[in-house]
């Protein structure tokens, strides 16, 4: 029987998630051998911004399940707001390089994330190659090297940000929700940086359902994993990093008891890309994800 693969992702969407989350993460990683992939969000924290998101469908319902103010703080929900949004990477350089020193993965997740979510939209290419640019020159000057991964905040990605990948030389991307590793199609232009997406639905997609009971959701998520694939699992710094850290442990200790497989995502891509003939060339659209508001980057094959 092939193997069972895992990859973990952790999107760092603020600062508290930065000062706090990460540093959880790290010594629990280091208790079950497990490497991961840091995506950090690196400019200002404006998370108060988010209030515009109101006026989405779903957003009250995911609000009420997933217990906000517990999860972010009242500081942070205030950043951007009425507290000027502190500055994730220039606060945090101490916290981001011990991830790499720890033997673990560091990318991109964005430079504001409220800016990217919600505006990337409307932004122009010029805007597109701005915003993605303060983000490589964050990185750049934190680790003393160029980025060689991002995964867009929100899952927000079209032609424009696939192609600003593509001019910064990312060995791959993960901004989409889907099965497999493909090439993205988009906008009329096949890109070159491959897309690695997320795979299982992330914990605040499930928390609060009354289909997913919260005693049951480890044993869901290890009936999600497949053999012989990818598996990708998205966790957040602010939620299985903190107010949800013990939940994440029974998962990794299940995780472990029946076998899985933890392989960094950089690993598999370098293993992917030995023959990248064989990989599909798939449409990347905007699509809708159970249990999340809003659209999101989703990967559709013939």
């Amino acid at each position: 029987m092939p193997d069972i693969i895992l990859s973990i992702k952790i999107d760092i969407d603020t600062d508290r998630g930065t000062r706090i989350g990460v540093p959880n993460l790290l010594s629990l990683f280091d208790d079950f051998g497990v490497k991961a992939t840091f995506l950090f969000s690196l400019g200002p924290d404006n998370t108060g911004r988010a209030i515009k998101r109101i006026f989405r469908p779903g957003f009250f319902a995911k609000v009420s399940r997933t217990s906000v103010v517990s999860v972010y703080g009242i500081r942070t929900l205030l950043n951007g707001v009425l507290l000027p949004g502190p500055h994730i990477g220039r606060r945090n350089e101490a916290v981001m390089r011990q991830v790499r020193d720890r033997g673990h993965e560091p990318g991109i997740h964005c430079y504001d994330h409220i800016r990217w979510q919600d505006g990337l939209v409307n932004m122009s290419e010029s805007e597109v190659r701005e915003e993605f640019g303060k983000a490589r020159k964050e990185f750049e000057r934190i680790f003393s090297e160029p980025a060689r991964t991002a995964g867009a905040a929100g899952w927000k990605a079209n032609a424009l940000s696939l192609g600003a990948y593509d001019e910064a030389g990312l060995l791959y991307a993960s901004d989409a929700r889907g099965t497999h590793p493909f090439f993205p199609q988009c906008g009329g232009r096949t890109f070159k940086t491959l897309q690695v997406p997320t795979t299982l639905p992330t914990l605040d997609e499930l928390l609060g359902r009354p289909e997913y009971p919260e005693e049951r959701l480890v044993d869901h998520y290890l009936s999600l994993l497949k053999p012989g694939i990818p598996n990708v699992l998205t966790i957040h710094a602010e939620l299985e990093g903190m107010i949800h850290l013990s939940l994440f442990r029974r998962f990794l200790e299940q995780a472990k008891t029946r076998g899985v497989r933890s392989v960094l995502l950089r690993d598999v891509v370098l293993d992917l890309l030995q023959d990248p003939s064989s990989l599909p060339i798939c449409d990347l659209a905007d699509g809708i994800v159970d249990g999340r508001s809003g659209t999101l980057a989703v990967q559709h094959c013939p």
